[in-house]
């Protein structure tokens, strides 16, 4: 069993940058599989960025070069950096984790999910 709490959303201006966390819960989460996406009014939760054990990461297209996903496994906690922010980039965003798919985009790929933390970026 894992928990994920995320922290680190808010309001910034276009151009902008965020870093949101998400601390994991639980003796194994180190060896869980990783993952944020997010989710817009209106639209389906999609995925953002995915990271396995050894550190290998994938991001959807239209993040890549923006926004970048790392882990520490000592604190059990996962990041994300998001730089050049854009009003498009504005949804809640969560943590997933699973202990067997590896760089999956998938929501139905993760087994555990945090609650969400908005982050809103205005023109």
């Amino acid at each position: 069993q894992v928990q994920l709490v995320e922290s680190g959303g808010r309001l910034v201006q276009a151009g902008g940058s965020l870093r949101l966390s998400c601390a994991a819960s639980g003796r194994t989460a180190s060896t869980y599989q990783m993952a944020w996406f997010r989710q817009a009014p209106g639209k389906e939760r999609e995925f953002v960025a995915a990271i396995n054990c050894s550190g290998d990461k994938y991001y959807v297209t239209s993040v890549r070069g923006r926004f970048t996903i790392s882990r520490d496994n000592a604190k059990n906690t996962l990041y994300l950096q998001l730089n050049s922010l854009k009003p498009g980039d504005t949804a809640v965003y969560y943590c997933a984790a699973d202990p067997t798919i590896a760089l999956a985009t998938s929501p139905a790929s993760y087994r555990y999910w945090g609650q969400g933390t908005q982050g809103t970026v205005s023109s």
